[in-house]
């Protein structure tokens, strides 16, 4: 929809969609700069779109999450995918990323492995706030986020498919890289878990295959930040041959 004028009344609603209650309540989310909101535009439905044909600086500054506005703004409708079974053989869990900008990553991630499906417990971060859409760089134009309640969708996903694999992160796991940690990488479900927590107890019950991403001699640190982790996995997971 394009506004010949933004109005106060505009410029109120828009600035309340940076709040999750208001996004919720609504079914709304925005977007900022031209690529993003070109990538989106192709998924959601396109309920307004800000710019400085129709708004001043000042106007879109007030709207805007960023510190620096990128001088356009779009406001879509939600998608809520609920718990659907995937429709790819490699999907991904999360089981409670808090941190936006670890999520709007991941999400980035799974695009460019072709990862179509991402199913959230519903402690994690919103897919929808401003910092995870920015951070996803259109991602989500591509990728389905499901919010599950992740122990009884994943029971339910192993009843449809008896002979799948579950994959999860943990210190105790095998290394990644030995054959027989991974024996299928083309299909199953990789569990990622909590930035400080890690896999929540229910979860982990249901892994039927433990891994973990092996340093080498001389690395340190006690831990890998999640988003970087789930690259790592990814990678190793997507890798041809």
């Amino acid at each position: 929809m394009y506004m010949e004028h933004i109005s106060k009344a505009h410029i109120k609603r828009i600035r309340s969609l940076q709040q999750k209650k208001f996004r919720d309540e609504l079914g709304l989310f925005v977007a900022e700069g031209d690529k993003c909101i070109n990538e989106l535009r192709e998924a959601f439905a396109l309920e307004a779109l800000v710019s400085r044909d129709n708004a001043t600086d000042l106007e879109i500054a007030q709207m805007s999450s960023l510190r620096t506005p990128q001088g356009t703004l779009a406001v879509f409708r939600q998608k809520h995918y609920d718990n659907e079974m995937p429709q790819g053989a490699l999907s991904l869990v999360l089981d409670g990323i808090q941190d936006p900008g670890n999520l709007g990553t991941i999400l980035r991630t799974a695009d460019w492995f072709g990862i179509s499906d991402v199913y959230c417990s519903f402690l994690t971060a919103d897919c929808y706030s401003p910092k995870v859409v920015q951070s996803t760089m259109g991602a989500l134009a591509r990728v389905r986020v499901h919010y599950v309640d992740v122990p009884l969708w994943i029971d339910e996903w192993k009843t449809a498919n008896p002979n799948g694999n579950v994959y999860g992160t943990l210190l105790d796991g095998k290394n990644m890289y030995l054959p027989e940690a991974v024996p299928d990488k083309k299909h199953g479900l990789v569990i990622m878990g909590n930035e400080g927590n890690g896999i929540s107890t229910a979860v982990r019950e249901r892994i039927t295959h433990p891994i973990f991403i092996p340093k080498t001699e001389a690395g340190g640190g006690e831990s890998l930040n999640v988003a970087i982790a789930t690259a790592i996995v990814l990678a190793e997971f997507c890798r041809m041959g």
